[in-house]
This record gives C-alpha cells, structure tokens and sequence, in this order.
C-alpha cells in the first residue's frame, strides 16, 4: 500500500508538471493582443495658420496688416534705384475673394507681376482690354491703329477724365515732373527712342509695369527695367488737375 500510495503521488506530480509546462507555452506562444487607439472622425474641416489666407495670385498676410513691395528703375541720371511702396491696407470687399474677382483682375495680374487683390481700377483694365494689341502707326489715333500719346490721351480721358496735348514731347512739359520712387498709377513714363527729346510715352501701372502703344506690339505692357527701356528713360510727369489742356 505505502508502495501504491508512492507511485500514484510520483504520477500526480507528473501530471500537475506535464499541465503547467503546456500552459506557460501556450502562453508564450500565443499573440499579444493591443488596444489601438480609434482615429478620431474627420470632420472636413480644415485648420489654417494664423493670419494667413489664401488669394487668387499668391498667399498674402491677414488684409488688416500693412503690406509693401518693393520696384527698381532707372533716373534720369542712368543709375538703378530700388524702392518699397507700402500698398494699402484697405481692400475693397470681395476682392480677395476668386469667385467674385473680375475676369480682367484675373488675367492681367500675371501681366503685371500682381495679385488680384492690387488690381482695384476696373475702369483702367476695361481701357487697356479694350485697346490690347491695336497695332502702333504713327499719327494714328483710331481703333485700326494708334501711336503712343494718342494712346496716353485716350487712357487719361476715359480713366481719369484728364486732358493731354497731342504729342509726347508736349505732354512731357506740360506735367509735373515726379522722381521715379514716387511713381503712382495713373502717371506718365517718358522716353527717348530716338531723334527728338521725348518721342515715346506711356502710362504708368505698379511694379515698374507701364502700358504703351510700341512700335513693335502695339498696345502692350512692358516694364521699366527692360533691358530696351531702361537706357532710353527720361522721367516721369504728374498730370495736374486743370493744369494741362488739349489741344
């Protein structure tokens, strides 16, 4: 009996090794289970930096900051200067907004190297459209073809109700005379391609872009710093409410 009694203790043992053993490897055998976090929902709603919006023709800060750009040009003594203007601060409503730009703030940004939002004289794009690609004739001063201050003369009119005398020379000394850092729109741009003193003239947008009736284009935008325009700039003139007449 007491043999008996030793054997099955002997088994027993065996046993409860035989399950603890099958149990620790399951245990390591099997996969460890992990709590993943949920992804949270979208919403669809999209957060932006601060002061930061998005405008047709570039990112800008918030409208309520100042913004400046800057221009460089030639004066009258030969040299390139460099200056910053400081836009306004003050953007009619809805122009920031794409959907509510007008189709000429769209396409004549890329022409002047602006954003939609700088482009605010509508009635001076519908002119520059209207005029775009007439072919330059001296002397000429319909919609078949135009020379340069007939050109100016029709813009200062119906822009900016503004009277010129007929040729570039006249109209350069009838203007005040403005240094080139203190450009405006709306401002005469004068030059010397050849012969007499001042015998090309053109009108004066932003960024150094003037528009003009060329001999080589017509009616087109060209800029200040042009390789061709640079060396033949003479200065800049003002039209002065009631000061200059028509011939």
């Amino acid at each position: 009996m007491k043999i008996q009694g030793f054997i099955l203790g002997i088994l027993g043992l065996l046993v409860f090794t035989s399950c603890s053993s099958v149990r620790m490897l399951s245990a390591k055998d099997s996969p460890v289970t992990t709590t993943m976090p949920k992804k949270p929902k979208n919403t669809g709603k999209r957060e932006f930096l601060d002061q930061i919006e998005v405008t047709p023709g570039g990112m800008v800060a918030n409208t309520s900051q100042k913004r400046s750009t800057t221009r460089s040009g030639p004066t009258e003594s030969g040299n390139t200067v460099t200056v910053s203007q400081t836009l306004p601060e003050e953007i009619p409503a809805g122009v920031t907004n794409i959907e509510n730009a007008h189709t000429l703030q769209l396409k004549y940004a890329v022409a002047m190297d602006a954003t939609v939002e700088m482009l605010i004289n509508i009635p001076l794009l519908e002119v520059i459209d209207r005029w775009w690609g007439t072919k330059y004739c001296m002397g000429g001063s319909t919609d078949n073809c135009i020379d340069c201050s007939a050109f100016t003369q029709v813009l200062m009119r119906d822009v900016y109700q503004q009277i010129l005398p007929r040729t570039a020379q006249e109209q350069f000394t009838t203007t005040e005379k403005v240094e080139l850092e203190n450009l405006r729109e709306g401002d005469l741009v004068f030059f010397n391609t050849g012969g007499r003193d001042i015998s090309h003239v053109g009108v004066y947008l932003l960024n150094n872009k003037f528009v003009h009736a060329a001999t080589s284009g017509g009616v087109m935008i060209s800029d200040l710093n042009d390789t061709y325009w640079q060396p033949k700039y003479r200065g800049a003139g003002r039209v002065l409410k009631g000061v200059v007449g028509g011939k």
